[in-house]
């Protein structure tokens, strides 16, 4: 144990995806960085057990069901089609560690020290660094930027066991193709992992308390999201409460109320994906005197400071969208506000992404949302059927809406739904960025044939002026 702290410039507590890009840009900026990590891999829930792993999943799962529904349409006849699932779990896994090994790198690379323990915040900035063996390490930071995260959500009467009842954990190695997975929740996680169960054979059943899936997109995307997921075998239930469950040996029983009327669904699994929450181990925002809002979240300011002086915190943890590039983002912003650079974070462009088939992709706000502003607004829409580069793929469900002010033109919202997706989003992004107007997008040239056409036609849809529907 030592006795004397060790002084550096900045503690990042937490090494995921805002953890680890506020150390190596703290780095970078020649601060002499540490970041405590207590897990055995770097890269927080993202790398490990949330984005990086579920992409691999789907990506895996697009590719056994275009084999086994649309090949032929290629030419490529596949005969006795099998699924070996171990494999896929493997290569999910492997993914996982090329990714981790990757941050490592890096870290080494900037010369941050990667603190591997649990962290304690002490007051005065004080980190208290426990390792696996017991060892005690003390850090006294200039700065410290707390990043621990989100944990998932979950039912009082269900708790969590990740063998039949599941978090997002769990979902992501169920060792058999469940005959009936059942998702409480119908949002990103709950959309995402039950496509990829449904793909690989699965009955999938989809219970969503509010009126639609995805509340609070935009509501010609929701429309196209219910339409096309039912279509490819989702069985959904909104408006839909959850009111009990229970495990009896390897069944799951979930009992709902659809109005007036209650019923029980039986599964051999269940996903529970009804959101996150902030997770602290190991700094105890009361006792440190920490301001919190009404889900526990860290309040802090566009520089990403918190009501403790010289303490700064980042990601889920601050609630918002809990998203891993808004994480790396604020954690850019608070590296360099210690640095002493001018910094600040704005939320109005943060692109957010569904990675179902097609893909589903925002930025901005949605049309009620505008609607709600009292603002004089136009829409234009231009749907992936008219598109060339759509048709040759075989992808042609969805489109791209933009919502643009009446007066100037200027983009307010993008949605698109559609192949994709999460590739053509960037683009407007960055017009948005630059307060740009449906002209700006609709007169600037995109190759043929693209996808990214499509964009532009939305925008010329927008002006009136649209060439191909």
């Amino acid at each position: 144990m030592s006795v004397t702290p060790q002084p550096v410039d900045v503690v990042v507590i937490g090494g995921g995806p805002g953890g680890y890009v506020a150390a190596i840009r703290a780095a970078q900026l020649g601060l002499n960085t540490v970041c405590v990590e207590m897990d055995k891999t770097l890269g927080g829930t993202c790398v490990n057990v949330g984005c990086i792993p579920s992409k691999a999943l789907l990506q895996s799962s697009e590719h056994y069901e275009f084999t086994r529904l649309h090949a032929a349409e290629h030419g490529i006849l596949v005969g006795d089609l099998k699924l070996d699932l171990a494999r896929i779990l493997q290569r999910k896994t492997d993914v996982i560690s090329a990714n981790t090994k990757g941050v490592e790198f890096l870290f080494k690379k900037n010369k941050v020290t990667w603190a591997k323990g649990a962290g304690r915040l002490l007051p005065g900035n004080l980190v208290e660094v426990t390792a696996a063996d017991g060892t005690v390490t003390t850090y006294q930071g200039r700065s410290v930027i707390v990043a621990t995260g989100s944990v998932a959500s979950g039912l009082p009467f269900l708790p969590f066991d990740e063998e039949r009842v599941l978090s997002n954990v769990g979902a992501l190695s169920i060792a058999e193709v469940p005959k009936h997975l059942i998702v409480i929740g119908g949002g990103v996680i709950g959309l995402e992992l039950g496509s990829v169960w449904r793909r690989l054979g699965a009955k999938v059943t989809v219970i969503e308390f509010m009126p639609t899936i995805l509340p609070g997109n935009d509501d010609d995307v929701i429309k196209e999201a219910d339409r096309i997921l039912r279509k490819q075998g989702l069985a959904m239930h909104t408006g839909t409460k959850v009111v009990g469950g229970r495990r009896e040996g390897n069944r799951v029983f979930i009992d709902v109320e659809q109005g007036a009327a209650k019923l029980t669904l039986d599964g051999d699994y269940v996903l529970v994906s009804i959101g996150r929450k902030p997770a602290m181990p190991g700094v105890d925002a009361a006792a440190l005197g920490m301001a919190v809002g009404t889900r526990g979240e860290i309040l802090v300011d566009a520089q990403m400071r918190t009501s403790v002086p010289n303490v700064y915190a980042i990601g889920d943890v601050v609630g918002g969208k809990l998203l891993a590039h808004k994480a790396e983002e604020e954690g850019v912003v608070a590296a360099e506000v210690i640095a002493g650079h001018h910094a600040s974070m704005h939320y109005f462009n943060m692109p957010s992404v569904v990675y179902t088939w097609p893909e589903i992709a925002t930025c901005g706000l949605a049309e009620h949302e505008v609607k709600a502003s009292g603002r004089a607004y136009k829409t234009g829409k231009f749907p992936f059927s008219a598109n060339g580069r759509a048709r040759t793929m075989g992808d042609t469900g969805g489109f791209v809406k933009f919502i643009t002010d009446a007066a100037t033109n200027e983009v307010l919202g993008c949605h698109i739904i559609g192949p994709n997706a999460s590739d053509l989003i960037a683009s407007v992004v960055v017009a948005m960025e630059f307060r740009a107007s449906a002209n700006d997008i609709g007169e600037t040239v995109h190759a043929h044939p693209t996808l990214a056409e499509a964009v532009k036609e939305a925008a010329l849809a927008a002006l009136g002026r649209v060439i191909h529907t």
